[in-house]
């Protein structure tokens, strides 16, 4: 087994440059298909909201419900709930939307621990590489719906954050759902990150906390109606 591996390590060593440019062009090419079959997939989607959360919380849980019936009451106006695709909270969101008939969309990613499509999804993508799929969380929706979550959850909300900062997208809500669990977070931000002028002064408000499906619905549905009147403007 050792001379194996070692062999396999050897041969990484010893690849030429046209090797690795070999590889380079099929993964460019991987890219390319992933992103084209994203756009074919979605671009029939106006008003989506992408929903992010543990896929670790149970069907038991409290947030499994509160997230379920968010997805519902966005459905019920129209958004198509667009989430990773898999169990816990994205299940929850996914079954929200089916529950009221509309559009549910699965985002999955490859992972080392097989992450199965959960059964709510009615349109499903799977992706291998993290950038191409985070591409389509942004550019099919209107709004982010954060419920809570891990490492991922996280990198999903600070990039989004990160570009309604820098002027990517604007009129971008990014919603943290169940205020109470995020408080702990918006105090580091405030006493961590805005105190220490490491964030603009208006940076937190970026942020907006809701508590139940009709607080998150009417922050969407005010956002929808900005970027709308925006892309109306001369």
């Amino acid at each position: 087994m050792q001379a194996s591996g070692a062999g396999k390590r050897d041969e990484l060593l010893l690849r030429t440059p046209c090797d690795v440019e070999e590889q380079d062009d099929l993964r460019l090419e991987r890219i390319h298909d992933e992103v084209d079959a994203g756009f074919d997939a979605l671009r029939d989607i106006d008003d989506g909201v992408s929903i992010f959360g543990s896929a670790r919380v149970k069907e038991d849980h409290r947030w499994y419900g509160l997230c379920r019936e968010t997805a519902r009451c966005l459905s019920e106006h129209g958004f198509t709930v667009i989430t990773g695709g898999g169990p816990g909270l994205m299940e929850a969101a996914n079954r929200g939307a089916a529950d009221a008939g509309g559009l549910s969309v699965g985002l999955n990613i490859e992972l080392p621990m097989e992450q199965h499509t959960n059964p709510y999804v009615n349109r499903s993508l799977h992706f291998h590489y993290f950038f191409a799929r985070k591409l389509m969380f942004v550019r099919y929706a209107r709004a982010f719906v954060i419920m809570p979550g891990g490492f991922g959850t996280l990198d999903e909300m600070f990039e989004s954050l990160t570009l309604i900062q820098t002027h990517r997208i604007k009129h971008f809500p990014t919603i943290l759902v169940d205020s109470e669990h995020w408080k702990p977070l918006l105090e580091w931000i405030d006493n961590e990150l805005e105190d220490d002028g490491l964030i603009g002064p208006g940076d937190k408000q970026l942020l907006v906390t809701a508590d139940t499906p009709d607080e998150v619905c009417r922050h969407v549905l005010r956002a929808s109606a900005r970027q709308k009147q925006m892309s109306a403007s001369p």
